[in-house]
């Protein structure tokens, strides 16, 4: 059967992937796709599911700029409903003929939107509505085929839908969870406009990745980069379904694990029956990165000398495809997309090296949002110590130093993420937590210990709220619980001397320091 799904047309904006994400926690399939995408592109995808609706993302851009980015014109004649948000309603106005001007001033942050008319994409809610703006082009006025639906104190239209076909645009973001009611303006759009039926599963998914990898791999070898943590872990459970014995997990001991990490990775898989290998490459790491202290040159030495390693196994086992457990927010922050912004690079996906030994990398996870990979490590029967694992970068404890990486620092960092885990979760507090860790800074101060000045580190906790990684709230943590962890690193920990705490959301910060 096939399911029902909501196109989204990606512009560039960071908030393009919440897009996707919503319509799929309201039973609906949605697929990203570059903004120009073809028609026959839209029509082969339309082989696999009903097409039922079109969104336009947000982006960086300005409809002014020269090489704005625009859909293809056809897009409006498919007859599917459409929705603008913030760069896509500026957008559709203008290529309607509206008025789109810069504004005298700028909305970015929470604003109070009057709704003018309630219907459609608007249906049920209130006169004034909390919502999320984030714009410096506004629309003033709209052709004489659509109307007004809403409207602020700055910005004259809001809202509007065309008179007669199914097209609306909103200035503001619905899909990011500061708009009060986005969520409703969501649905209402899936449901009531493009008469969506919630007819897609996480189980459509697993089988879907599993077919990918038998396809994509064929009757040849692969391995699959395991780390231990939920993504890598969940990859190579659809790998294992998928090639069976043709399929090798490596585990490469970098020196950069927490503590007793590598342990407990190489337990776990092989109780599942894995064929794994471990391969201790602690001395080459460290070699490499000797006197770097640039955090994406840091990123692309760890991403190659990975490569590296695997493709060295690779050669002993005959294996040609390299699976990873890429996912989607990892391709997002590389800036994986022509128009979107690099934030900073993740080492398995802009920080591989350009040539590499394998004839294909397979990312079986690549469109899935992290929750999700939680939904299918349940389904897949993955024990609950790797389902509700915290994330942890690829490279390890080497983006938690700042600066150099040496055998020492990273001892003090591990230490200082022991104390962390220990007491979080001791006060219980791990449940609502989406990670919590140390960052050993290249900060120093001065302190007094045993009566006497000190001078040594500061290292700095990060704790954060989320719901899917690509927006985090810091934790508001009982201030006894910070002190313990305070008290412990300095006392424990010789070399650190003073210890604060961030309380920078995400953005306009990012979870990990580098």
């Amino acid at each position: 059967m096939k399911y029902d799904a909501v196109l989204v047309l990606d512009f560039g904006g960071q908030y393009c992937h919440l897009i996707g994400r919503r319509i799929r926690e309201n039973g609906v399939y949605s697929e990203i796709v570059p903004h120009d995408v073809s028609l026959k592109t839209i029509r082969l995808l339309g082989e696999k599911s009903n097409i039922k609706g079109i969104i336009f993302s947000g982006g960086p851009a300005s409809v002014f700029d020269a090489d704005a980015p625009k859909p293809d014109k056809g897009v409006f004649d498919l007859g599917l409903p459409i929705l603008g948000l913030c760069y896509g309603h500026q957008l559709i106005a203008r290529i309607f003929g509206g008025e789109v001007k810069p504004a005298k001033r700028r909305e970015y942050g929470s604003a109070y939107v009057t709704i003018d008319k309630p219907v459609g994409v608007l249906k049920g809610l209130d006169r004034k509505e909390k919502v999320w703006m984030s714009h410096s082009d506004t629309v003033f006025s709209v052709p004489f085929e659509f109307e007004v639906l809403a409207h602020t104190q700055n910005c004259p239209v809001a809202a509007f839908r065309h008179k007669e076909k199914p097209i609306y645009g909103l200035q503001w973001h619905p899909e990011v969870v500061h708009t009060v009611h986005g969520m409703q303006m969501i649905r209402n759009f899936i449901f009531e406009v493009c008469k969506c039926f919630a007819n897609w599963k996480m189980e459509n998914v697993v089988e879907r990745m599993v077919n990918e990898v038998k396809n994509e791999v064929g009757a040849g070898k692969a391995i699959i980069a395991l780390s231990g943590g939920i993504d890598s872990s969940v990859a190579t459970a659809i790998a294992a379904k998928a090639l069976g014995d043709r399929l090798t997990a490596v585990f490469v001991d970098h020196g950069f694990m927490r503590e007793k990490e590598p342990e407990f990775v190489r337990d776990t898989f092989e109780r599942l029956g894995i064929n794994l290998v471990t391969v201790n490459a602690q001395d080459r790491f460290f070699e490499k990165l000797k006197g770097i202290t640039e955090p994406e040159r840091k990123r692309k030495v760890i991403g190659e000398e990975f490569i590296r390693v695997f493709e060295e196994v690779a050669e002993k086992t005959g294996a040609e495809y390299l699976i990873q457990g890429t996912i989607y927010p990892d391709r997002i922050e590389s800036g994986f997309r022509r128009f979107s912004d690099k934030i900073k690079t993740h080492h398995n996906v802009a920080g591989l090296p350009t040539k590499i030994k394998f004839k294909k990398i397979v990312e079986p996870l690549r469109d899935l949002y992290k929750d999700e990979i939680r939904k299918v490590a349940k389904m897949l029967g993955l024990p609950k110590e790797i389902v509700f694992r915290q994330p942890f970068p690829g490279p390890g404890l080497a983006v938690r130093v700042i600066g150099e990486v040496t055998r020492e620092k990273i001892d003090i960092v591990r230490r200082a993420d022991r104390i962390v885990r220990e007491e979080i979760e001791k006060g219980g507090l791990k449940d609502r937590l989406w990670q919590y860790f140390a960052v050993l800074t290249d900060t120093k101060a001065t302190g007094v210990k045993g009566d006497a000045r000190a001078y040594g580190y500061v290292v700095a906790i990060r704790m954060v709220e989320s719901r899917e990684a690509m927006t985090a709230s810091f934790a508001k943590i009982p201030f006894k619980v910070l002190e313990k962890i305070s008290t412990r690193i300095t006392n424990e920990i010789p070399q650190v001397v003073r210890v604060v705490y961030d309380v920078t959301h995400k953005p306009p910060a990012t979870i990990e320091w580098e």
